[in-house]
């Protein structure tokens, strides 16, 4: 793992327009130019006679430049929170708007094309597809946006994967790589298209602590670079490195970490 990750700054957008102080607030959002407005979400599913309310009516703001770490007990909400910011998972109540854009009223074809354009997704277990390799698999985001020639999108992946520790397993396939090293790859991949927002669920959690660590390192540097970043995790030293911490219980928030 690099000692130094400054130079994630060239790989992150260079700020974001729109950007506010640090205002106060209750328990209810404040009105702002979020990246991220949650208003009355909730996510109900049902299967046959059985139903599960998974968020019940949450109100949030992620404001531009925000490191926001999401925490909680197991089944409180918190992966079903971050397919709702990112439009994998629609609200059955509320609205989510997030970069400007109502995600419940986008289509899945417009939906996938924004996503590809605006979010980085680091997914709990990985999501790598097997026959490609490190390299590939992380410019397959440039890949699906027809971003830069075929050249410049190895160089760039390239880039990525020595950031996060990973220059020398570039042709390494899924199946021979450990499973820190996969998840390494995962958040290499999430960075590929320089996100407006990285979203990321547990990406820490099949490392361990020295490296866990050094993710978070990245992260905050992209973060500082500009890039909105949303993180769910179960570990409380990982949790106090973000701006602030949102606790679910229950599919309702309980502390906004203000």
């Amino acid at each position: 793992m690099p000692n130094s990750v400054e130079s994630v700054g060239t790989v992150a957008r260079q700020g974001v327009d729109g950007m506010r102080p640090e205002t106060d607030r209750t328990d209810a959002p404040a009105e702002v130019d979020a990246v991220i407005a949650l208003r009355g979400v909730e996510r109900l599913y049902r299967s046959g006679r059985v139903e599960y309310q998974a968020l019940r009516g949450v109100d949030l703001d992620v404001e531009p430049g925000e490191m926001v770490a999401i925490a909680g007990p197991s089944g409180s909400g918190k992966s079903t929170l971050l397919n709702i910011m990112t439009g994998i998972d629609r609200p059955t109540g509320g609205t989510a708007t997030v970069g400007g854009r109502r995600l419940e009223e986008m289509s899945e074809d417009d939906l996938a094309r924004w996503r590809g354009e605006n979010v980085g997704i680091v997914f709990q277990f990985f999501q790598l597809l097997p026959t490609l390799t490190a390299l590939e698999n992380t410019m397959l985001p440039m890949d699906f946006a027809h971003r830069g020639t075929v050249d410049a999108r190895e160089t760039a992946a390239r880039g990525k994967l020595e950031l996060v520790g990973l220059g020398d397993r570039l042709d390494h396939f899924p199946g021979e790589l450990s499973g820190g090293e996969q998840q390494r790859v995962a958040i290499a991949r999430a960075l590929a298209c320089d996100p407006l927002l990285l979203v990321a669920d547990e990406p820490t959690g099949n490392l361990d602590t020295e490296t866990a660590s050094a993710m978070l390192d990245v992260l905050q540097s992209v973060n500082r670079a500009g890039t909105t970043v949303v993180y769910v995790t179960h570990d409380p030293t990982l949790g106090a490195r973000a701006g602030r911490v949102v606790t679910l219980r229950d599919g309702i928030i309980v502390d906004r970490g203000r």
